[in-house]
């Protein structure tokens, strides 16, 4: 196995998912697991409506323990358009939670699926009414919690004033925030100095890289400044993960080979400029 890296790095599963609207790898979370752990990663963060057979706890445990890999985190990707959760999201979100209580300290990671940004004053409520309310549950049953806004053109959670307005509005005492990085430059704002501004409510951390044309870039190819944040975490004393979800045009045609760059890009890269 790879020399597994310092600090808490995991990796992401989208950078598959991306790879023929995710038909290619459908049911495959085993072999990504096999590959994150062969670039030296120590967790995963997989899709919860994307898992196959290993959405089965034991399987998972199973899995995860034989390739000497974490749970890191569970992505729970919903539409959440209406005023409050539907009888079928707040069941998907209740089983997510469930599943994620067999793994102490993995974080229920929040994302809403982008679907236009008409309605914005209401729907902004809404998605802040509904995550506090998801977050709210999964703390009582002892499960942390990270929202994680996204950059697409018709994410409601993609400017700075959708952050200002989204962020400042949850409820700090049921969840965190997930800064990405490249979400965050894809929409117009600077990966660092946005950490700083909400560092307080930062419990988890996703890596992308970013060069406009039109967006991502494979990881070290980009224009986000790697080493300074991580520079920043490190002198903070950072305690969670780092999640590294690659959306470089690369991931289309060889996600495995992406995620094994990745590992090696950060090891040899990234590190040695972080004092």
């Amino acid at each position: 196995m790879t020399q597994q890296l310092p600090f808490r790095f995991g990796s992401e599963v989208y950078t598959w998912f991306m790879n023929n609207n995710g038909q290619t790898y459908e049911g495959q979370l085993g072999h990504m697991i096999e590959v994150i752990a062969k670039a030296g990663f120590t967790g995963i963060q997989p899709i919860y409506s994307w898992m196959g057979d290993l959405q089965d706890a034991d399987r998972l445990e199973a899995k995860l323990k034989e390739e000497g890999i974490e749970l890191a985190a569970l992505s729970l990707a919903m539409d959440w358009n209406g005023a409050e959760e539907s009888e079928k999201e707040r069941e998907e979100a209740d089983q997510a939670i469930r599943l994620l209580q067999r793994f102490p300290g993995a974080i229920l990671c929040t994302v809403q699926k982008p679907s236009g940004r008409h309605d914005l004053t209401s729907r902004r409520q809404n998605l802040v009414n509904i995550v506090n309310s998801v977050s709210r549950r999964a703390m009582e049953r002892g499960v942390p919690c990270s929202f994680h806004p996204n950059s697409p053109h018709t994410s409601i959670t993609r400017t700075e004033e959708d952050y200002s307005i989204i962020l400042e509005a949850l409820d700090s005492e049921a969840t965190g925030w997930t800064p990405d990085v490249g979400h965050i430059i894809n929409g117009g704002m600077d990966p660092l100095e946005k950490m700083k501004e909400y560092a307080s409510m930062i419990n988890h951390v996703h890596y992308k890289d970013w060069d406009g044309a039109p967006e991502f870039a494979l990881m070290g190819k980009g224009k986000v400044n790697l080493p300074a944040i991580t520079q920043w975490l490190k002198d903070r004393d950072y305690k969670g993960w780092i999640v590294c979800e690659d959306e470089g045009k690369e991931a289309l045609e060889n996600p495995d080979a992406v995620t094994l760059h990745d590992g090696q890009w950060i090891r040899e890269e990234l590190l040695p400029q972080v004092k």
